[in-house]
């Protein structure tokens, strides 16, 4: 499979727009200083931000990971919004805001855009597919084990016209921005980038009869809803962080003095460390696109042990890879000099974020061992 090779016109315009949308890495820099530290930092949002949001506005590259069902997107295939991911993830700092494809936004936007009620898509969905305002997720728990999330203890209580929130998050993506507007909480009834946050409801009441999304009892599938396509997203991006890593390994070695008597590049070990990354990258990356075309085929319930599968592989490759520059780098590869250990740091997060390793391994056994119905009957026939 080769996406890119058919990629839809319009697909391919997309692409190649974004490909030449140049300001994203050179920006960088700036941007990180303009954020500022302390609480400045959650306050202020760097003008050469809203630049490229401009920018980006002018030249039709936003909203592009809405399915092509939903008006305000761009109208691509999962497959082929993957391939603009990937570029996307190559400056995971900027160009995924920049763009209005960040998370956690594109997975809250397409939580209302699918489930949310008319006043709720106009409220919330309108200014953030707009990029006036950011949203945040809240599932992850301080004082419990959040892989299984029928062990979250935030409650949700019915009282006259209000809902009435406690409960206690953490690792909450998005609530320090500063153009801040509206949570999705996942609790549960008594009877029943910039930075990740923690954060204390305590008798935190909102009205019952618009802050509900979809209906009581109906908060794992809309959860279900919003992870399965976002963790593609994240996928695509990882690629795209791990895809510069090694083209700053490749120019690292080609670029540094002689050791032992010879060129850096030409030491079978570093030729090694190259000739992995690029076999490690190139097959996750089908994965992904495979995966990516299945959701389009069959939905994301149909796709579950493919999603499951892209958010344990790609992950660990991507880390690899990056680490493997880390090496080739030397002491540079852990400094602040390098984007090398930020792409890692982050990179190891979604080792965890959106359920660990060991969650989604143990559903692609379960969903293996489910076949033995069909396999038991082939291998008493001795069929091939």
């Amino acid at each position: 499979m080769n996406a890119l090779a058919n990629l839809s016109p319009r697909a391919r315009e997309l692409y190649d727009k974004l490909a030449d949308f140049n300001e994203c890495i050179p920006a960088e820099k700036e941007y990180e200083a303009a954020l500022g530290t302390g609480a400045q930092r959650w306050t202020t949002q760097p003008a050469i931000m809203e630049h490229l949001k401009s920018r980006a506005k002018a030249l039709g590259l936003w909203n592009l990971f809405l399915p092509r069902e939903h008006a305000e997107g761009a109208g691509l295939t999962n497959l082929e919004y993957a391939c603009l991911a990937e570029l996307t993830g190559r400056s995971p700092q900027i160009a995924p805001e920049a763009t209005n494809c960040s998370a956690p936004d594109t997975g809250n936007m397409e939580l209302l855009a699918k489930y949310g009620s008319p006043e709720q898509k106009e409220r919330w969905l309108k200014p953030l597919l707009d990029g006036t305002m950011r949203s945040a997720f809240a599932m992850t728990e301080k004082n419990v084990a959040s892989s299984d999330a029928l062990n979250i203890e935030t409650t949700i209580e019915r009282v006259g016209d209000e809902y009435v929130v406690n409960g206690h998050k953490w690792y909450i993506s998005g609530a320090g921005h500063p153009h801040f507007g509206v949570w999705i909480v996942l609790g549960k009834r008594d009877d029943a980038n910039h930075g990740h946050f923690e954060v204390k409801f305590t008798n935190v009441r909102v009205p019952a009869h618009s802050a509900l999304v979809l209906g009581e009892g109906r908060g794992f599938e809309v959860i279900q809803g919003r992870l399965g396509p976002g963790r593609v997203h994240h996928c695509c991006r990882s690629l795209g962080m791990a895809e510069r890593a090694l083209e700053l390994g490749i120019v690292r070695v080609r670029d540094r003095g002689a050791t032992f008597g010879q060129p850096l590049a030409s030491h079978g070990v570093i030729r090694k460390y190259l000739a992995d990354a690029r076999m490690k990258l190139d097959q996750a990356r089908l994965l992904v696109w495979y995966t990516a075309d299945a959701i389009d085929r069959v939905g994301a319930k149909g796709a579950l042990k493919e999603i499951a599968m892209i958010k344990v592989v790609v992950p660990n490759v991507a880390c690899e890879v990056v680490d493997s520059m880390i090496q080739l780098f030397g002491a540079a590869g852990v400094s602040q000099d390098t984007v090398l250990p930020y792409f890692y740091a982050g990179l190891r997060t979604l080792r965890i974020a959106d359920g660990p390793d060991e969650v989604h391994t143990q559903q692609i056994g379960r969903l293996e061992l489910r076949r033995y119905d069909a396999l038991k009957p082939k291998q008493l026939a001795g069929k091939l």
